[in-house]
């Protein structure tokens, strides 16, 4: 029989929304650290609405919602290495579903990166369409239709 001894990690985090320039360095720590920083921004990020998740005032996860009408689309979703795998990134796209059900949003996706279907498809997204590819790396759409209750 074994015993598992180990102590869970314990924090406090705090999710709340950031600027845009705020959340370049982990952009660009987690999905392109091979590119320059400016190559982690895009566009419409002036337009977007950016979250962010703190652990002892350290910013380890960042996502980017831009919203069209009733649509909105998540970009740039990315959490520092060493705080992967502990529940940061369920709680922002968690605390992102929660913002999308204030604003009536009634359908929500995103390019999701092939190895993070699974984790996508634990809230309900859907893969649709065929895989392609961004500077050589696999990804699909991921999307879900939100019931907005009236």
């Amino acid at each position: 029989m074994t015993t598992n001894t180990s102590t869970p990690i314990m924090y406090t985090m705090v999710i709340r929304q950031i600027t845009w320039p705020e959340t370049i360095p982990v952009r660009h720590s987690v999905l392109w650290p091979e590119r320059p920083p400016a190559f982690s921004q895009v566009d419409n990020d002036p337009q977007g609405r950016h979250f962010g998740a703190f652990i002892e005032d350290k910013l380890v996860c960042v996502a980017s919602v831009f919203f069209d009408g009733e649509q909105a689309r998540l970009r740039k979703y990315a959490t520092l290495a060493e705080y992967q795998g502990q529940g940061v990134g369920t709680a922002v796209l968690q605390a992102i579903f929660t913002d999308l059900k204030q604003e009536e949003v009634g359908y929500f996706w995103c390019d999701a990166r092939e190895s993070a279907i699974g984790f996508y498809r634990r809230f309900g997204m859907q893969a649709e369409g065929d895989r392609f590819y961004k500077s050589d790396v696999a990804y699909v759409r991921m999307a879900i239709a939100l019931g907005v209750e009236s």
